[in-house]
Formats: C-alpha cells, sequence, structure tokens
C-alpha cells in the first residue's frame, strides 16, 4: 500500500464527506448536502438541503461524535431511501412499474405519505440497530462464554470477544461486497474518495483526474467503524464478565463512548499525515480495500455533480430549502447555457476557489 497516494503531500484536507446509494452518492459540505443520483436514462438527478446546524453541545469533543454518529444513522438511511425512490419512480417512467406493498399502503392510507416516510425511517433505523447489537455484541460474546470452561480471566475472554467480533465484522462486509448491487455502491465509495482527494489536491474536478487518485481515504466512515472495532478490544475488558445480559447491557452503554473516541481519531487521522497517525490508519486502510472499488469515467461524473453542489457560496439563493433537479451529464460539462441556466452554470463553475471553502469550513 503506497500510503503517499493517500495521505496526500501539499493536500488541504476538508471536512467534505460522503456516502454511496444505489446508482449514486451524496456529498456532505460544512452548509449544505447534496445527493446526485445516475437515472436509467443516463442522467443525472440532484438534490441538496441545507445542512442542520448542531448545538454548541453537539461540537464538543467526544459529544460530536455521538451526534454525528447518531445523524449519520438517520441522515444515511433517508438518503439511502431517498434513493430507492428516486431510482424506483424512474423505473415507473421508463414503464417498469411496481405495485406497492400491503404495508406501504396500509401505512399511507393511516398516517399520510409524509408519516408514512418517517416510520419508514426509523424503522429502517431501528432494525439496523437491533441487527447490529445482536450479530456483532450478542453473538460474539455468547460464542466466547464457551471458553469459560477452560480460564475465568476476563482479559482473554474479552480478547477473544473482540477477535471474534472483527472476524463476523469483516467477513460480513465480505459476503455483501460479492454481491452485484453492493459492488456497484463500492464503486461510487472508491468515487467519492477519489473526488475528494482530486478536490484537496486543489485540480480542475474532472473525471481524469479524479481517476488518477486511490479509492482509499483515511477520513473514511469504514475507518470509524474500524476504530470502533478496535477501541472495543481495548475498553471491554475493563467491564469485567459478568452475566449474558449484563455483557450485552454494559456494552450497549459504552456505545457512544467508544464513538466518540473512534470520530476524535478519525479526525485527527483526517488532519494529519504523521507516523502515528498513518499506523493508527492502516486498519482502517485495508479494510477500505474491501468497501471501495475502482468507479467508471460516468460514475466519477456523478460524484463530482455532488461534490460541486456542496461547494457554491453560501449566499446562492437555490440553495435554500430542498429542490430537486435533472441534469443532463453532457450540460454539465457544457460551458455554453442558455440564460435558463445561469444558476447551473454558477453551480458547476471549475474554478471555484477551494481556499474560499477551506477558510470558510475552519469558521464554522
Amino acid at each position: 500500500m503506497d500510503l503517499s497516494k493517500i495521505f496526500l503531500k501539499d493536500a488541504c484536507p476538508t471536512s467534505v464527506g460522503g456516502q454511496a446509494v444505489m446508482e449514486g452518492l451524496m456529498m456532505k459540505g460544512p452548509e449544505r448536502t447534496a445527493v446526485a443520483i445516475r437515472l436509467p436514462n443516463d442522467r443525472i438527478h440532484l438534490r441538496t438541503t441545507t445542512n442542520r446546524r448542531p448545538s454548541r453541545l453537539a461540537k464538543l469533543p467526544l459529544l460530536r461524535g455521538v451526534y454525528s454518529f447518531a445523524t449519520a444513522m438517520i441522515d444515511g438511511t433517508k438518503i439511502l431511501l431517498y434513493a430507492a425512490n428516486v431510482l424506483e419512480a424512474n423505473m415507473d417512467d421508463e414503464g417498469e412499474t411496481e405495485e406497492p406493498g400491503r404495508l406501504e399502503k396500509w401505512l399511507g392510507n393511516k398516517f399520510g405519505e409524509r408519516a408514512m416516510w418517517n416510520i419508514m425511517i426509523y424503522f429502517s433505523v431501528f432494525i439496523a440497530l437491533v441487527f447490529s447489537v445482536g450479530f456483532f455484541i450478542l453473538l460474539p460474546t455468547a460464542l466466547v462464554g464457551w471458553l469459560k470452561a477452560f480460564t475465568d480471566n476476563r482479559f482473554i475472554l474479552s480478547l477473544c470477544e473482540g477477535l471474534v467480533r472483527l472476524v463476523l465484522f469483516i467477513g460480513y462486509i465480505w459476503l455483501i461486497s460479492k454481491t452485484k448491487d453492493i459492488k456497484t455502491v463500492f464503486q461510487y465509495h472508491g468515487a467519492e474518495h477519489k473526488t475528494i482527494h482530486c478536490f484537496e489536491k486543489n485540480l480542475p474536478l474532472t473525471p481524469e483526474n479524479a481517476q488518477s487518485f486511490y479509492t482509499l481515504h483515511p477520513r473514511c466512515g469504514t475507518s470509524f467503524l474500524m476504530f470502533v472495532m478496535i477501541i472495543t478490544i481495548l475498553l471491554f475488558p475493563l467491564l469485567g464478565w459478568p452475566s449474558l445480559a449484563m455483557r450485552v447491557l454494559s456494552r450497549i452503554i459504552v456505545i457512544p463512548v467508544i464513538a466518540g473516541l473512534s470520530f476524535e481519531l478519525l479526525k485527527w487521522a483526517g488532519r494529519s499525515d504523521s507516523v502515528i497517525v498513518k499506523i493508527l490508519s492502516m486498519p482502517g486502510l485495508y479494510l477500505q480495500k474491501l468497501t471501495t472499488k475502482e468507479p467508471t469515467l460516468k460514475q466519477l461524473e456523478v460524484a463530482i455533480v455532488a461534490m460541486e453542489a456542496v461547494l457554491v457560496p453560501p449566499e446562492t439563493p437555490m440553495f435554500e430549502g430542498v429542490y430537486d433537479r435533472e441534469i443532463d451529464s453532457q450540460e454539465i460539462y457544457s460551458r455554453e447555457m442558455d440564460d435558463r441556466e445561469i444558476d447551473s452554470k454558477e453551480i458547476y463553475n471549475r474554478e471555484i476557489d477551494n481556499q474560499e471553502i477551506y477558510n470558510r469550513e475552519r469558521t464554522l
């Protein structure tokens, strides 16, 4: 692994991050979030929203990690469902219709479309949390519980529990990476990283420029999860080895602390290229070899659309509130736009001053 291609020399780190979704990705800047999706007709669907301002409490060290983890779970689920709905709606336009299920119809009739949407979001988050607790907390500690017949050393038991959890986590990612749809998502994940690298290196945002960078990035959510796994191995032995129910409960209680510590490590890794940071980042970077794939130029086009949509000046009027636009991928890279596309010309200006964005991020 060539770390010089990941910890870029003379690069200007930013807080811009993202998330891959079905046939597209999200980019989140200091002031707005953009979701870009490649439609079946080869056009690009774009939506931008204004970011919520976190409270002062949510900006404190450790607490900001808990806040970021919670909002990432909820907002990430919203974006995944939104992308799925956009693709489904456009498949309907192409003649590929699909009837909504009984549960979806019942929720829509009973609570209304908006309430149904919120129910689906929080139910999805709940299911994800239940699965995570069951698969990554309950299962490892239950399996290792059988070793108590051979040793009472809580440090050995907790270490074995952490190793089992790590194996399950890596195995789960490896397994889902073999499916076609997830492979596409991982390609967009790679496109996200390449585009961020290109921007932080202050190069023009073109698919060709972005393609030259690595798919790995030190400030990735995958690395955050790996930090979580490593910290649990170090922290859980301090909780002792009580009954199975108490072990599960105690581990759930300290998850916010682990999330806060992991977030601080991730921020440090994203803004430093010291030897210590590189050593700490290595496990997460190797894991990213599973969660990122080489994207195509068309996938990089989508990533660039999302990136540029969050790099506009804060006073840009069209970004206030929520809006949806479909943009022909050929028009995006055309300098000759008519008067009706004057706002798009401003959004997709290749000459945007990156330093202005960096300065604005630091004042937030």
